[in-house]
């Protein structure tokens, strides 16, 4: 293979890892809930979304560059901190995936009945049927890496026509800052939308995919970490609008719209079909079956990739686990239904890994026995340690809230 065809595959898998770290972040709780809050907080809340948007890629670009400087896997570097940290870390995002894989194809089965009108067990079926397929395939890694990109390109397009369909009123939002009282309650909705796009196994999904083609130096890793959560931000960003403007007329943000948004089991497909009609139902179904199907693939790759460290026979017969897991979550949604009820269970172990993880990378990053002679961005670093802090506090919020 010639030097020009290696760089090109080189950049192909890069450029797959990034979008992989986006599709697994924009999956069908990502929807519902930037919908539903956008809905509540109103115009001003856009400066919360720009606020997750920015702590987002400050957390991803944490984990990916000290993974690019360690060279080794999340469950390694927190064994490195800590023995036995890692396996703790490994039960917890597995717990997680499998909770998360069981909502993600109920979503693309919603997705598919959304945009066909098919039975919503079938289309779970077929959800799980397709996500497994790709992992029988020789090249499956490389398919992922392709099949992320392209979900992400739909899932961008489709919420985008719906943006423009409905007009939003960009100025209104812009010049709607929020009061200084308004900040304290915003905080919730903050934590617990970075939670979604950063708890659990998404961090490290792509930047697990670019450590088994070869790794890379920091600087590629975080860049790629980078360009993945901006995507993600991206969507979050059109989404927002979309509300805005299914909830807006002549400028005037209406109350009422935003009532039916928060009032509808769906709040997502109530956006989109106040905002297009009949095609704008067909449209969510679409963007739910992608969002659904990418996530899919990434909780089951990367949740693998971290139980390949408790044992030798998990990482020779991976694509086995990939198989199973992806199954385990098909059945039990099959069997128990209630995709909800699943999202719900994720959130809350998830709420737990990222302020664990988050912590054990930053920690790593300060030990030469881990990273070398890589020095991390004292920036990036106490920006770090602040969505640490702010994460646990609302991990054991949540913890309170349960038992009250």
């Amino acid at each position: 293979m010639s030097e020009r065809a290696e760089r090109t595959i080189r950049r192909g898998t890069v450029l797959g890892a990034a979008f992989l770290l986006a599709a697994s972040a924009v999956g069908p709780g990502f929807l519902i809930q930037t919908t539903r809050f956008s809905a509540e907080g109103g115009p001003s809340f856009l400066y919360v979304i720009l606020l997750v948007t920015l702590a987002d890629i400050v957390t991803k670009a944490n984990i990916w560059s000290v993974v690019g400087a360690a060279g080794r896997s999340g469950a390694q570097i927190a064994d490195c901190v800590q023995k036995g940290l890692g396996t703790v870390l490994t039960v917890m995002i597995a717990i997680g995936g499998l909770a998360f894989n069981a909502g993600n194809i109920g979503g693309v089965a919603l997705g598919l009945s959304a945009a066909t009108g098919l039975n919503e067990r079938i289309g779970a079926l077929i959800g799980g049927l397709l996500a497994a397929g790709i992992f029988c395939f020789a090249g499956a890694k490389r398919i992922v890496d392709r099949l992320a990109i392209v979900l992400s390109a739909i899932i961008v397009a489709a919420v985008l026509a719906a943006c423009a369909a409905t007009r939003p009123p960009v100025l209104l939002a812009v010049t709607s800052v929020p009061a200084p009282s308004a900040w304290a309650g915003s905080i919730f909705p903050l934590l617990t939308l970075l939670g979604g796009a950063c708890g659990g196994y998404i961090p490290f999904s792509g930047a697990h995919r670019l450590l088994e083609a070869g790794g890379g130096s920091p600087k590629t890793f975080r860049r790629a970490a980078v360009l993945g959560a901006s995507v993600s931000g991206a969507i979050r960003l059109l989404l927002f609008f979309c509300v805005i403007g299914a909830c807006s007329a002549g400028g005037t943000f209406l109350s009422e719209n935003a009532a039916s948004i928060l009032a509808s089991d769906n709040p997502a497909a109530q956006t989109f079909l106040l905002a297009a009609g009949e095609w704008g139902r067909r449209l969510f179904g679409i963007t739910l079956f992608c969002a659904g199907f990418a996530c899919t693939v990434g909780a089951a790759y990367t949740s693998v990739t971290f139980l390949k460290t408790l044992h030798p026979f998990i990482e020779r017969h991976d694509r086995a686990f990939v198989l199973g897991m992806i199954g385990v979550s098909a059945l039990i949604l099959l069997i128990f239904g209630g995709a909800a009820r699943f999202a719900i269970l994720a959130g809350t172990v998830n709420g737990f890994v990222l302020p664990v993880s988050l912590a054990c990378i930053l920690l790593a990053s300060r030990r030469r026995a881990i990273v070398g002679d890589y020095r991390h961005p004292p920036a990036l670093l106490f920006a770090g340690w602040t969505i640490v802090l702010l994460s646990a506090v609302l991990a054991i919020r949540s913890v309170i809230l349960l038992f009250l």
